[in-house]
Order: C-alpha cells, then structure tokens, then sequence
C-alpha cells in the first residue's frame, strides 16, 4: 500500500472516527431525526450507528479490510444524511442552503469510499471497458 493511498484512507476516515464517536456517546438531536423517520429504538438506533461508523472509520484508516470498512460506511451514510440533512424538507432557505451542502459533501464521502471497495478490482484490471 503506498503513503499516498495511506494518508488517502487516513483523511477519509478521520470524519467518521469523530462524528461517529460523538454520536455513540452523546446522541442529542439526532434521536428525533431518527423518531421522526420511524426508526425503532431510536436512541440505540443512532448509537449503534455512531459506533459502526467510528469502527468502521478506524478499520479504515488502518487498513483492516479497507474494502469491506468502506462499504460498510457507505451504508451507515443513507440513514445518516436522510435523517439528518433532509433538506427538501425545508422551509427556510437558508437552512435548505446549508443542509444541501452537507448531502453533497456527504456524496463526496461516499464516492471517495466507493473507489476503496472498489480499489482491487480497478487494480486487477477489472474495469469494464467503454466502446467510446
């Protein structure tokens, strides 16, 4: 594995060690996101999910499974950016502003975490080819 690719999975992961810590241990508002959507448990619904995206961050970030780290955050993001960034939900044009930025940037996250568990194949040559 090579620096570049090292500091790469560091930076990725880095997000989702911190805010996944900070929603394991302290929950806050996003248990009524989580209500609001239907989510059973709601409470240990988002920690649970905090908890999956610190392992998963670390798991990452130290090359343990990068492939299977990252799909696995990929999938802790639905819930997490439909919860908690709904902004075609909102009034307020401000609010959709900011909250649009974030489902962005949340996209940008997973493309990065789709090239990883993508990373082997495209190595092997794997890559379908276009006739353009």
């Amino acid at each position: 594995m090579s620096l570049i690719s090292t500091v790469g999975r560091a930076l990725l992961a880095a997000p989702f060690v911190v805010l996944g810590y900070e929603a394991a241990a302290e929950p806050g508002p996003r248990v009524q996101l989580a209500a609001d959507l239907g989510v059973p448990q709601p409470e240990l619904a988002v920690r649970v999910n905090g908890a999956a995206m610190t392992l998963g961050g670390v798991a990452l970030a130290l090359g343990i499974w990068p492939r299977t780290a990252a799909a696995g955050l990929v999938a802790s993001m639905v819930p997490t950016t439909v919860a908690g960034h709904a902004y075609w939900k909102m009034d307020d044009p401000m609010q959709r502003k900011v909250n649009r930025i974030q489902v962005l940037k949340n996209v940008g996250l997973v493309g990065g975490l789709v090239a990883i568990a993508g990373a082997r194949a495209l190595a092997r040559g794997d890559e379908p080819h276009s006739d353009a």
